[in-house]
């Protein structure tokens, strides 16, 4: 690594959770290793029955494991346990392209940002992105980018570079696929500096078997997103539990009403006193909604100022004014895409 490298003095640290993933680890710690030298790999052996951690320690990786099954627990126990101020998150399984990463650190410090996402293009490796989880894949990125207002166009990636700030300050909260949800929405509720780049994803090596299930991890993460909307955006959440109980309210309490202002009677006192429950039911669902927003708030601006409290990524480091980055096309691999970082911030 040269002096004027900009990871020059940097502390580089990929994590890859692995789980019975014999046939592809070592190859993706070579990779790595190769792609920036220098950075440490730290491959999370999590209950393997299989030769995992003895092919990553053998390709050079530092081993460790974690007993509770699924990735959220792994990131949580290695965000927790890591210190550097780079880090990377990569699957073990042979899916992503190990050479576009110097470009999405380069394109970390240059921003700087807090957080590069690989966006998943096809290369001439790749056959077959299975439908479902495409399909739910664009799903959960318009309704992500929905609920918190922001643009995010493959938020199950599972290939992504963050800075310490960002990790230091990310809760860790979800135990299995969903963490990548977690992750992004944590950068929009923080709203903070990121951007995207285009990687390459091929299929998984003969031999080899997805982890995911495509119903499964998708009710899950759908799961995740409810919950988050209702700690992210209570007052929308509330706000909408209220609007359709008074609408129930009014359809039940309306009739009674219209009949007694034409009788002077009210024949129907069952009607009438639920139709009153549920209108004040409405009114403190409308209140718990304000209050809890209130509360949001106030959490926000506590996490907003201990990610602050952290320096940021480039006061350790060589980093001076690079040129734009080059096209992250390479020779001998097609890509479906061509798309360039697109910086948000």
């Amino acid at each position: 690594m040269s002096p004027h490298d900009p990871r020059a003095g940097l502390r580089i640290a990929a994590i890859v959770p692995c789980h019975n993933e014999e046939l592809t680890v070592a190859k993706v710690v070579r990779d790595l290793r190769a792609a920036v030298p220098g950075m440490t790999v730290y491959v999370y052996d999590n209950n393997s029955t299989d030769a995992t951690a003895e092919q990553a320690r053998q390709a050079g990786a530092v081993v460790r494991s974690e007993s509770r099954a699924g990735k959220g627990n792994v990131i949580r126990r290695a965000f927790a346990d890591v210190d550097a101020d780079i880090y990377v998150t990569i699957d073990g399984d042979d899916t992503y392209e190990a050479a576009d990463l110097p470009a999405m650190i380069d394109l970390l410090l240059r921003g700087p940002y807090d957080h590069v996402l690989g966006v998943r293009t096809e290369t001439q490796e790749t056959s077959s992105y299975r439908p479902g989880h495409e399909a739910g894949n664009r799903m959960f990125n318009w309704l992500t980018s929905a609920l918190f207002r922001d643009r995010v166009t493959d938020m199950l990636s599972g290939y992504r570079v963050f800075s310490r700030r960002f990790v230091k300050s990310f809760p860790a909260i979800s135990k299995r696929f969903e963490t990548e949800t977690e992750l992004t929405v944590h950068m929009m509720s923080l709203r903070l500096p990121c951007t995207e780049y285009p990687v390459g994803f091929r299929d998984r090596p003969e031999g080899s078997e997805s982890k995911l299930s495509t119903f499964g991890d998708g009710f899950r993460i759908l799961g995740l997103l409810f919950e988050l909307v209702r700690h992210e955006r209570p007052a929308v959440f509330y706000g909408a539990l209220s609007f359709l109980v008074a609408v129930l309210s009014l359809a039940l309490g309306v009739p009674v009403v219209a009949e007694y202002a034409e009788t002077g009677l009210v024949p129907r006192f069952p009607t009438a006193i639920l139709a009153s429950a549920l209108m004040i039911l409405a009114f403190l669902l409308g209140s718990v909604g304000l209050v809890l927003d209130g509360l949001r708030r106030a959490r926000r601006e506590a996490a907003r100022l201990a990610y602050l409290q952290l320096h940021p990524t480039t006061d350790r480091g060589t980093l001076e004014v690079l040129e734009p980055a080059p096209s992250p096309e390479r020779p001998g691999v097609e890509r479906s895409s061509t798309a360039v970082p697109q910086p948000r911030g």
